[in-house]
């Protein structure tokens, strides 16, 4: 018996699977996106194109059992388009999460950033909806008389295939999704009039907020929608269910690292205070999180998967970044990068995917240890399918262990974890569930304490610290 079908909307690819009623995912089709232009800092795709494989993918998906279980949706963040209504055809391209062209948006701004993050928990940065669409509206001021005519609509990505999939009856988004945006006061869970204005954008033009569960929205192919939600609040529902003691680590396109946040705790300084999902209640659940950007497309050009846990460090006086596209939270600095700290040209592909790799291993560590002095964490799980490369997961175990030899590492097997969150929420499974409590969880055994590794974490974070003051 089929419990539930999920379908993530990913940047690279989209996936769906069906979820049986012991809580295992099975029979996925995944098929690539279609590809991502990049123009300066603008990314883009084919928006028609996206949505065209997305749906064949669901019934391929489909086609594999007679039942008509609930749908479980969940989308990447911050990535959108603006459509016309009576036709669903896009007037822009599905802009993507990586898109940075709103920067001029915040620099115009950045006085107002304390306010911004206080109504919504996220840094002002040009990765977001809000700032984006701001831009685009700038540029294209037609755009902004025919959003206000009723005559396009805007959404993130969920958005648009909610409409589609509706036949045009729903503009909805679930709050998880809505709290990435920058318009979102993370309190009350609904549009800020504040940060509408701060922005330009009129409220009336976005889609109606709806708790992540329980959605019941009957889809003209026979499914109902049951949950939405940001693919790395899905990520954390299949993980780690709701420990606070626990940090979950996704490694792919890009990575993160997210913790749940007791209420009576804020945040440290500079990391995303993310709502992860709301059920059908109202019961918010509440997360802390550290980002990593694009780190696979740093990775891709090298042979990271020949090196070994013993060749890291070997170079013990080269340093380096490995976000192509800028650093992540806390510290969201477009300025710093990919870069490394003396000259390369002499080193070999496999010693530069070396030092890309500790790069990522260090970033992940230095996040781990702010939210371990918020609050102790005792295990961190792996996931994401850049987690399999062994230097990363030996290398972070390692590191952690010297530290904190209590803390436990894991890797998640199940690799579709935003899948599988999707579908557990669609089908009210319960967290026992969930990876973490199964047998899909390996345990990492790092090596010995006072490794070279550990070694140059240590000058790795002054090397750091001296690039964010200088």
């Amino acid at each position: 018996m089929i419990s539930a079908i999920a379908l993530d909307l990913g940047s690279t690819t989209i996936k769906a699977g069906l979820l049986d009623q012991h809580g295992i995912l099975g029979s996925i089709v995944v098929e690539h996106a279609p590809a991502v232009g990049r123009n300066g800092g603008r990314y883009e795709s084919d928006a028609l194109a996206y949505a065209v494989i997305a749906d064949r993918v669901l019934q391929r998906c489909l086609a594999q059992t007679a039942e008509l279980p609930p749908l479980g949706l969940c989308s990447q963040r911050s990535s959108f388009l603006i459509w016309e209504k009576d036709s669903g055809i896009p007037v822009t391209p599905l802009i993507s999460w990586q898109d940075n062209r709103g920067e001029q948006s915040c620099t115009a701004l950045y006085a107002r950033e304390p306010l911004i993050t206080e109504l919504t928990g996220l840094r002002l940065t040009p990765y977001y909806f809000a700032p984006k669409l701001q831009t685009v509206l700038q540029e294209n001021p037609h755009l902004r008389s025919r959003l206000l005519s009723g005559e396009l609509l805007t959404g993130t990505l969920d958005s648009f295939m909610i409409w589609r999939w509706t036949g045009g009856s729903e503009h909805l988004t679930d709050v998880s999704m809505a709290a990435r945006t920058l318009l979102l006061d993370v309190h009350c869970q609904q549009w800020s009039p504040v940060l509408c204005d701060l922005f330009g954008i009129p409220p009336g033009i976005l889609p109606v907020i709806k708790p992540s569960t329980g959605l019941n929205v009957r889809l003209m192919n026979g499914l109902t929608l049951q949950a939405s939600l940001g693919d790395q609040s899905a990520a954390l529902v299949a993980s780690v269910g709701e420990d606070s003691e626990v940090a979950l680590v996704n490694l792919g396109t890009g990575g993160f690292v997210i913790r749940y946040l007791d209420e009576k705790r804020e945040p440290a300084d500079g990391y995303l205070r993310t709502l992860v999902y709301q059920d059908n209640v109202t019961d918010t659940h509440i997360a802390i999180e550290g980002t990593l950007n694009s780190i696979a497309a740093a990775l891709a050009p090298y042979p990271v998967a020949d090196c070994k846990i013993e060749e890291m460090a070997a170079i013990e006086d080269i340093y380096c970044l490995a976000e192509p596209s800028g650093l992540g939270a806390p510290y969201f600095r477009s300025d710093l990068g990919m870069q490394f700290s003396a000259p390369t040209d002499q080193l070999a592909p496999g010693q530069i995917a070396c030092l890309l790799l500790e790069a990522i291993v260090f970033r992940v560590l230095r996040i781990i240890e702010d939210f371990h002095r918020n609050a102790a964490i005792k295990r961190v799980y792996l996931s994401g399918g850049l987690s399999g490369l062994n230097c990363l997961q030996q290398g972070i175990a390692q590191c952690l262990m010297s530290a904190n030899p209590a803390c436990e590492v894991f890797r998640l097997q199940q690799r579709e974890t935003s899948l599988q969150g999707a579908a557990m929420l669609a089908a009210r499974l319960t967290q026992a569930h969930g990876l973490a409590h199964g047998k899909d969880a390996e345990k990492i055994m790092g090596c010995c304490k006072g490794s070279a590794l550990v070694e140059k974490y240590l000058n790795w974070k002054q090397w750091l610290d001296a690039l964010l003051k200088a």
